[in-house]
């Protein structure tokens, strides 16, 4: 198959970006030539999600009579890794490591999630105890052998790992991140005594200090191993009997795609793969719309994933924790918290409302949904308070059974001694403040300013409550795509393919120290070279940045380097560079002090074609040409009040819409409350402006 991604501009060109989520499939098909999108929403098939995706793959080529050898590039999103960690469904994982460090996964770094809850259990490695196996020989911290690998301990780990029937191994020795030659001799031996097995070392996956975190990282990444092998071997395959020709690549969570060879090697890398669709997307259209500081707010069925972009970037991160175990690899600084449509709603033993983070998923998803859900969610709130259409969803491809979801409403207000208005107005503003609380950790938290930010609303259930979120943030903008259910599709389009690698190298800045480093530089682009090669692409850009603390200090700050290799001069300017964004930073610097440089860092991007614009809408007009019906739905500031609903496929360009009102359309429901004004402008975005209510000019 041909690996190639670039989309040429011709009449008969498509790319096709895919996400799939906890409850919904999401596709885009783009014909590059006539700038034509296409979309399409199908409900996640968690049982085998490839089959789920290659249905929904040929429905919509099949709907759009587009031909499948037109297909010049397909990019998917998934949070199968994800699901996996999260849930504990990792495959039979074992450990060979250095003798006396069997432990370092649940000694970890001895910090407690929450500080004064003493019962809190640890997470479960990957690897349990009984197939972690310690083996002779040891590595100094400056990469001398202090005493040679003992095969023969390497040979016994493999007979007893095989006798447990794990089916991954990672391979994770003291200090090997300084000199690898240990775990390159032990998995060497692996591969010819069990050829069979998913192996990864902690170099291929880490190379960095910190062993914990190392260990942590790649024992994750080999637990996933069979778990996205499996997966995408029968998505490759089935993409293959479609009739595409071409090798379909996967988003990785730093926001660039690569081959699914890259991924079954190194899957840790798509913790985020689906979300970071949708960042990169809302990093398009604030460049389009000339909109550079916006918050990402991205609401689907099972959770809600943010992102803050300040001046056209996306913030990013090295480490993030999952399942309990911190996972070390360049991504995107997207939170997650578990607040979707499908959120559980449900009363703890004092009597107090509760909602999520439990999901109803796809199946038997809300009870709305007439699927055999029976408990009430976010989605049955919507339905019960007008928000939501009672009738169908997904542009009538999906019947609503609002009765159903009244009923489970009501078994919940009975629990709680109110009516079910009441119990659903309830569920809505906790699941609001639950938002707020993440859009406030990447925010607030960070030094930023929300109100100086737009929000944007994405995912099937963001623009339901974007306005309520952004109002109580303070914020007075929203920006709602023209298509929120479909964005994170559309952003994969968007993706570059591209790779991160790292190196430690824990040395001070200083001139005597210029050799180790350049050569720091050279492995890194021997490393760079060699993934671009098996990418299949022959050009790219090459960014170099490094990790730098004061000496005696345990965390570090990265900084970009104006090229990949340092003289005393550049070591100066560097050192002069961190002193200023240190004080930026933390508001002091300490230039008495020694600069450290700990990690080297390389991102190799293949710049990607943009896929075109979609057309502008030329239509102009008023707002009741979209017009469909008056709905009584419920706002805190209102009660009950007959709404305009309006379809938003027919809104003309530059029509304006006052709140109260509901605008529709196939994959989302954008609610614009009282004091809010919309603007559908040339291009089909939704501009909301938020005035504050009489209440909250009060307060303030």
């Amino acid at each position: 198959m041909d690996n190639s991604l670039d989309c040429k501009a011709s009449m008969a060109t498509v790319c096709v970006g895919i996400d799939t989520g906890g409850t919904f499939t999401d596709l885009v098909a783009v014909e590059l030539g006539r700038k034509q999108y296409h979309y399409h929403k199908v409900p996640t098939t968690t049982a085998d999600p490839a089959r789920g995706i290659l249905d929904g793959i040929a429905e919509l080529l099949e709907q759009n009579g587009l031909r499948r050898g037109d297909v010049a590039s397909l990019v998917l999103g998934t949070t199968l890794a994800t699901n996996a960690v999260l849930e504990g469904k990792w495959a039979p994982t074992g450990l060979i490591t250095t003798a006396g460090f069997r432990d370092v996964l649940e000694l970890a770094r001895q910090r407690r999630p929450h500080y004064f809850n003493l019962d809190i259990p640890k997470p479960m490695p990957p690897a349990a105890r009984d197939c972690r196996i310690e083996v002779g020989g040891r590595i100094a911290n400056d990469g001398s052998e202090v005493a040679p690998l003992a095969e023969d301990d390497v040979r016994r780990a493999v007979e007893v790992l095989r006798a447990k029937r794990v089916e991954a191994v990672a391979v994770c020795f003291l200090h090997a991140y300084a000199n690898p030659a240990h775990e390159e001799r032990a998995r060497a031996l692996l591969k010819e005594l069990w050829p069979e097995v998913y192996l990864c070392t902690s170099g291929d996956v880490l190379a960095e200090f910190r062993e914990f975190e190392r260990f942590a990282t790649a024992t994750v990444n080999a637990s996933l191993m069979p778990i996205m092998d499996r997966n995408l071997e029968r998505f490759e395959r089935g993409v293959a009997e479609l009739g595409i020709r071409h090798t379909p690549r996967v988003m990785q969570s730093n926001g660039g795609a690569v081959s699914p060879g890259a991924v079954r090697k190194l899957p840790v890398n798509t913790f985020f793969s689906g979300p970071a669709g949708g960042v990169i997307g809302a990093v398009g259209l604030g460049g389009q719309l000339e909109l550079p500081n916006l918050i990402t707010f991205d609401m689907g069925g099972t959770s809600t994933d943010v992102c803050l972009i300040r001046d056209g970037e996306a913030a990013k991160k090295s480490e993030r924790q999952m399942g309990g175990f911190p996972v070390r690899t360049r991504t995107l600084d997207i939170h997650t918290i578990g607040a979707g449509g499908g959120s559980i709603a449900w009363v703890d033993a004092g009597g107090l409302l509760k909602v999520g983070p439990q999901s109803a998923g796809a199946h038997p998803g809300p009870a709305a949904y007439g699927r055999g859900g029976t408990r009430a969610t976010v989605t049955d709130a919507n339905v019960v308070l007008g928000r939501l259409n009672p009738k169908t969803l997904l542009g009538g491809r999906m019947t609503m059974y609002p009765e159903k979801g009244r009923v489970a409403i009501d078994e919940l207000a009975g629990k709680l001694g109110v009516n079910g208005v009441k119990a659903a107005a309830g569920v809505v503003e906790i699941i609001n403040v639950n938002m707020m609380g993440a859009v406030r950790v990447i925010s607030v938290e960070q030094g930023e300013d929300p109100r100086d930010f737009t929000l944007v609303a994405f995912g099937g259930a963001g623009p339901l409550h974007a306005a309520d979120v952004a109002r109580n943030m303070g914020m007075s903008k929203v920006l709602v795509p023209p298509r929120p259910g479909l964005l994170s599709a559309i952003g994969l389009l968007h993706a570059d393919v591209r790779g991160d690698f790292s190196l430690t190298r824990l040395v001070r800045a200083e001139a005597a120290n210029l050799g180790l480093l350049n050569a720091g530089f050279g492995e890194l682009k021997r490393r760079g070279a060699a993934w671009l090669k098996g990418e299949g692409e022959a050009r790219a850009d090459y960014g170099w940045f490094a990790d730098l603390r004061y000496f005696g200090q345990n965390s570090e700050l990265i900084l970009e380097l104006a090229s990949d290799r340092f003289t005393s001069a550049a070591l100066t300017k560097l050192a002069e560079a961190f002193h200023r964004r240190h004080k930026a930073f933390y508001g002091y610097d300490m230039r008495a002090q020694p600069v450290e440089i700990v990690n080297l860092r390389l991102v190799v991007t293949a710049k990607r074609r943009a896929p075109p614009r979609e057309r502008a809408r030329l239509r102009r007009g008023a707002a009741k040409q979209a017009f469909l019906e008056k709905r009584k739905v419920w706002f805190p500031e209102t009660g009950f009040v007959a709404a305009p609903v309006y379809d938003r496929d027919r809104l003309p360009a530059d029509c304006r819409i006052a709140g109260p009102a509901i605008i529709e359309q196939m994959d989302a429901t954008t609610v614009v409350p009282p004091n809010a004004r919309v603007r559908n402008d040339i291009l089909g975005y939704l501009h909301m402006e938020l005035a504050a209510t009489a209440q909250e000019r009060s307060a303030a």
